[in-house]
């Protein structure tokens, strides 16, 4: 069956490429845009879609004055909108202002037991509700924790507990921190989930880890296998996590590499357990295990993630260098950005943010922060989403028809449109939708209402007609016992 899925997805993606190579030229050319903006349909063909979003900008060291970024690795929005960067190998974090075009301030070093101290390739910056910062100190193998002027508070590292591996080594990667100050971490070969630490720095153990499924084939080979041969083979491990963020209820958006190409997001809650809807494809992957030129690079390779509003979230593919954002249902948003040399390509892309209407992703190899802004069809997508999180389906109507008006084809939108017009009690206008946007399983609901409705609006009419042929039947059935009957009697039957 998983060979068959992947000749499938071979063959979709090879046409794909010969659709997008006739007409991506005339596209690119009316956008101007260095990077293709695409969607997938419910046949998982690709179908090329106006841009979600733009380059804007970009800004390095040199265009703020200081030394240039090299290496840096992660990057942080706070609450008051101050951007933090992990310049890894200048071993600083460097603080920059909501417009990103000045410095604030510059922390290398802090002040611990009266001692200077400082950072070693920290990889991970994180800045909590209550204004603190948290440090992945990579190379120290600590947390470092520090009013946001860069002042001490404390150290979390080495972890003490009996499910902890005896030659454990902590090597913090990547950190955030939930409303109630607990810190979750993303630690080099921990493959058992995220580290979680208590306020006070306790560690209490992992968090989401996930599950490997192996084959009764690959179980029944590595029992008759060698030695050598297990030793040759791949080795059946959790996934690590790559990236992390929390959302406004506490739940844990974290990103991993998913060799199958088909979930490389998870939504933890308070236990642990993934929670995230998948929808109408089952498919939170990326580009559909090929990518859209039917190319053999593999699946795409989620290096992180950003909860952004409303059930909104977007992930970070370094392999391709895409952008794709997915609302609360598993629904596949949009997809922008590539790899390249040109301005809003990518070369080594690491981190993702959001700043207001702004996406802002950190290229490690460039040392640049690249900026992309929302078009109106971006713009309409996000509002329209928005809204129908909020259960303000009448106003989502509008924002789904501009959509449409700039994307006929959209299936999204299309959908959207349906939900709203079911949701108002418009059975009909939602079969219409519904069907152009190929989903199935709300046409199903607003067919049976739609024919529940035809039926008690003719009630009246259907009642009287089986009465009628109900008085049919007695009279008809009188009428030929007594026939029956005088035929009988005058053949001298009795």
């Amino acid at each position: 069956m998983k060979k068959k899925i992947q000749i499938k997805r071979v063959l979709t993606s090879l046409l794909a490429g010969i659709v997008l190579a006739t007409s991506m030229g005339m596209t690119a050319q009316a956008e101007d845009l260095p990077y293709d903006t695409y969607n997938y349909d419910y046949r998982e063909n690709v179908v090329l879609t106006p841009a979600a979003y733009v380059p804007t900008g970009s800004v390095t060291g040199q265009n703020l004055e200081i030394d240039n970024f090299v290496e840096p690795q992660d990057l942080c929005v706070a609450p008051n909108g101050e951007i933090y960067v992990a310049d890894t190998k200048n071993n600083r974090i460097v603080v920059l202002d909501h417009s990103m075009s000045q410095v604030v301030r510059v922390i290398d070093s802090f002040v611990r037991d009266g001692a200077q101290d400082g950072f070693r390739m920290p990889q991970g910056v994180c800045v909590s509700e209550n204004e603190e910062l948290y440090v992945a100190d990579t190379d120290n193998k600590r947390i470092v924790k520090l009013t946001p002027e860069g002042e001490f508070i404390k150290i979390i590292d080495n972890p003490q507990s009996e499910i902890l591996e005896d030659d454990f080594e902590f090597t913090p990667l990547k950190v955030t921190v939930d409303y109630a100050d607990r810190v979750y971490v993303i630690a080099k070969n921990a493959f058992e989930g995220i580290l979680v630490f208590e306020s006070d720095g306790q560690f209490t153990g992992y968090f989401g880890t996930i599950q490997v499924k192996i084959t009764l084939w690959e179980k029944f080979w590595r029992k008759i296998a060698s030695k050598e041969e297990r030793s040759r083979q791949q080795l059946f491990i959790p996934t690590e996590f790559t990236g992390i963020d929390i959302d406004s209820d506490g739940f844990v958006y974290a990103s991993n590499i998913d060799s199958e190409g088909v979930q490389g997001v998870r939504r933890l809650n308070p236990k642990g357990e993934d929670v995230i809807i998948k929808g109408e494809s089952q498919n939170l992957g990326g580009d559909l295990y090929f990518g859209i030129y039917g190319d053999y690079g593999g699946p795409s390779e989620f290096i992180d993630v950003v909860y952004r509003d409303k059930g909104i979230y977007s992930l970070l593919d370094r392999k391709r260098g895409r952008i794709f954002t997915y609302d609360r249902e598993g629904n596949l948003l949009y997809v922008f950005g590539g790899l390249g040399s040109q301005r809003g390509t990518f070369n080594t892309p690491v981190a993702i943010e959001v700043v207001d209407d702004r996406i802002i992703v950190l290229d490690s190899f460039q040392g640049a922060i690249l900026s992309f802004g929302e078009t109106e069809y971006g713009s309409l997508i996000n509002d329209a989403v928005a809204l129908r999180y909020d259960g303000d389906e009448a106003l989502a109507i509008e924002k789904w028809e501009a959509v449409l008006k700039l994307d006929e084809n959209n299936e999204l939108a299309n959908t959207g449109m349906g939900k709203a017009y079911l949701t108002a009690g418009d059975n009909k206008a939602a079969m219409h939708y519904l069907k152009l946007g190929m989903n199935r399983k709300y046409y199903s609901i607003a067919f049976k209402r739609y024919r529940n409705e035809i039926l008690k609006e003719n009630l009246s009419l259907v009642m009287s007609v089986v009465i009628l042929l109900i008085v049919l039947g007695v009279v008809y059935k009188k009428f030929l016992k007594a026939k029956l009957k005088a035929k009988y009697k005058k053949g001298g039957l009795t």
